[in-house]
């Protein structure tokens, strides 16, 4: 199986066998700021932080300290972009969307066999 597709399996998998409350790559029932909880309330965000976490988890795990450190950055740097956001669902959504497609050009990038 392509490993994109493995991917999005392991996603959506991810989404569908967790309960709601816990289904995000945090725990719901801790979370406090603006960003997280409107996370937690919307069934497609809450799929999205699962897809974006399953990707990022699985190309880190990919690749030699050095463009970890990078991929962390950019996730740290992600991740201050989305807490602007808020509550606001559709700013969540797009800045979700963005990043999934950057990891994804991160996969795109990557040598494979065949």
């Amino acid at each position: 199986m392509h490993l994109h597709h493995r991917l999005v399996s392991l996603a959506l998998l991810g989404a569908l066998t967790a309960p709601l409350a816990n289904a995000a790559s945090f725990d719901c029932g801790k979370a406090r700021l603006p960003d997280e909880i409107a996370i937690c309330a919307d069934r497609a965000l809450n799929d999205k932080n699962v897809e974006l976490s399953t990707k990022y988890k699985l190309l880190s795990g990919l690749f030699a300290m050095g463009v970890r450190g990078d991929m962390q950055d950019k996730q740290r740097a992600w991740l201050k972009q989305r807490r602007q956001c808020g509550r606001n669902v559709e700013c969540l959504k797009h800045r979700y969307n963005e990043r999934i497609a950057e990891l994804d050009k991160v996969y795109e990038g990557i040598q494979k066999p065949l």
